[in-house]
């Protein structure tokens, strides 16, 4: 693999890139699953099997759910609407501003693109002041 090109992500990507953004902090939610959160908000977290995400062949519980925070609805619905895309979404989490993407599919992305995902998810959530901080840093404003 060339080294331009970004190879297919992991689920511990998903750990080591919301580790990496600044003022991070992990908190765990009832079945220990970790919540990555910026200033006391989440921004990336593993759902616990809930029964509005199912296998529509067996309606058993997806286990391996993780939500994104988006910036916005349009945002949200580039993901969700795109046919080719893994994301997804539930009626729980209509009007809610983030995605859903069953860990079995992360391999659909490559690390580079699930990197800009983490990094979205964290800047819908930080702080105008540490948003527009990293930003500058990246040379992305």
């Amino acid at each position: 693999m060339s080294a331009n090109v970004s190879r297919s992500a992991r689920l511990e990507d998903v750990h080591d890139l919301a580790l990496g953004m600044p003022h991070v902090t992990v908190e765990h939610g009832s079945g220990g699953n970790p919540v990555y959160q910026v200033g006391r908000k989440s921004f990336v977290f593993f759902r616990n099997p809930r029964p509005d995400a199912v296998d529509p062949a067996t309606g058993e519980r997806y286990s391996d759910v993780i939500v994104f925070w988006v910036a916005t609805e349009t945002d949200k619905q580039a993901l969700v609407l795109d046919q080719s895309s893994p994301f997804f979404t539930t009626a729980h989490f209509d009007g809610h501003p983030s995605v859903l993407l069953r860990g079995s599919r992360i391999g659909e992305l490559t690390r580079d693109e699930l990197a800009e995902l983490v990094q979205d998810a964290w800047l819908a959530q930080a702080s105008a002041r540490r948003a527009s901080t990293w930003l500058g840093q990246h040379h992305l404003e």
